[in-house]
């Protein structure tokens, strides 16, 4: 389908870590057209999954206040690809320990998704922690210094999936991946 052509972008704007462009392109009947995108390295999402003394599965998830939208969200482990070069599994074990205080004995790819394609470039690749340990948490920002932990039953957070408590897209996505990949393991003996 694709016979579009990306002629080139036009930097706008250069933050921290995001890049503001206007980018022109050629449709497949020839026709000019710009739009605005955030090029941006990328993120990752990690659902640590633990489990209880009765072997039911529970997940950490962070209560962050986000700027953009005013409010606290619920989301799982989660953060920008701003070290050049680090692969993103590392990327996420990083982050499940500044934020969630937690180590991944084990650590697997769930998904990658592209969580605004209309707007921004960036990919955000989801995994599964698992045989987590506590470390001491290293948080950076006055947002993640007044994040909260929250330890739930992973049936808990699917239904607050279903009752718009949480409507974080990686959260939603590694949930339900989660929730997926445990019901294939549990019917396949994996």
């Amino acid at each position: 389908m694709t016979g579009f052509r990306h002629l080139g972008d036009t930097d706008v704007h250069q933050g921290h870590i995001w890049k503001v462009v206007v980018a022109d392109y050629v449709s497949p009947s020839g026709e000019s057209f710009r739009r605005d995108i955030v090029r941006s390295p990328g993120s990752v999402g990690v659902v640590p999954l633990v489990f209880d003394a009765e072997g039911l599965p529970s997940v950490v998830l962070v209560r962050q206040y986000r700027p953009a939208h005013h409010r606290d969200l619920i989301e799982i482990p989660a953060g920008m690809r701003d070290v050049p070069g680090e692969p993103p599994a590392e990327t996420g074990r990083r982050e499940l320990a500044e934020e969630a205080g937690l180590a991944a004995g084990r650590i697997e790819h769930l998904l990658d998704m592209i969580p605004s394609p209309g707007m921004t470039d960036s990919i955000c690749s989801i995994f599964l922690a698992t045989e987590c340990t506590a470390v001491d948490v290293d948080r950076h920002g006055p947002e993640e210094q007044e994040m909260e932990l929250l330890h739930l039953p992973l049936d808990d957070a699917l239904l607050m999936i279903d009752r718009g408590e949480i409507s974080d897209a990686k959260t939603v996505a590694g949930l339900l991946a989660t929730d997926r990949r445990m019901r294939h393991e549990a019917s396949t003996g994996d």
